[in-house]
């Protein structure tokens, strides 16, 4: 049986949530990297949107929306907690609401309606949220002990939403480390120094046609 393809593009945080999850999964998939000025024929083929993951299964079936192939990875390995209703509602709230703020903040020059602070003003309104979440969930810790969205391990939500999260910061990662929300802060330092993101953010090369397979996650040499 052929691997599952995997069209992916590194820094794009809905590939990234996907990676992550694969990763998690302990699956095997190939990995085709994409450069997005530069799509594969073979990608349109499969998905003519062209957007980034797409996740083409052994039988032919074709996954276009990140959170299904995350449903994906950890539902054929066994390791997909049930989704809440409350989990569920706050990643639509970052797919359909934080992300086109995001988007703005980050891209401000093409919205000149408003000022690169107003478009980081309204994005904090998530951020604030995603805080009052980790502090309701905050318990006397120490150093190894770590708090989530939804409890004391890592959920299908934080695993979603933390590539948007992480991508908001770097727009101005001086005031982020700055901004007062430290338990969103300690989340996301614990989320991109987990071996899972480590695994997750290896780097390939563009994909070319004829390329020999590429093992995702990478297989050690």
């Amino acid at each position: 049986m052929p691997l599952p393809i995997l069209y992916s593009f590194r820094r794009c945080p809905y590939a990234m949530r996907a990676r992550v999850a694969i990763t998690l999964s302990g699956l095997d998939v190939e990995i085709r990297e994409v450069v997005l000025k530069n799509k594969p024929p073979a990608l349109l083929l499969v998905s003519p949107k062209a957007t980034v993951p797409v996740l083409v299964l052994s039988n032919g079936t074709v996954i276009e929306q990140s959170t299904e192939i995350m449903e994906w990875a950890l539902k054929t390995n066994n390791q997909l907690m049930p989704i809440s209703v409350s989990e569920s509602a706050l990643i639509s709230r970052n797919d359909q609401q934080f992300k086109p703020q995001l988007d703005r903040y980050k891209y401000f020059e093409r919205y000149p309606d408003s000022t690169q602070d107003d478009y980081r003003a309204q994005g904090e309104v998530f951020l604030s949220e995603l805080e009052q979440l980790l502090l309701n969930n905050h318990q006397l810790t120490s150093t190894n002990y770590s708090t989530f969205l939804f409890g004391h391990q890592a959920s299908f939500a934080d695993i979603a939403i933390f590539p948007f999260i992480r991508q908001f910061a770097h727009v101005d990662k001086q005031w982020f480390v700055q901004a007062p929300y430290p338990k969103l802060i300690a989340w996301l330092e614990h989320l991109l120094t987990t071996v899972e993101f480590i695994t997750a953010m290896h780097k390939y090369p563009q994909w070319q046609e004829y390329d020999p397979v590429s093992h995702f996650p990478p297989r050690n040499k």
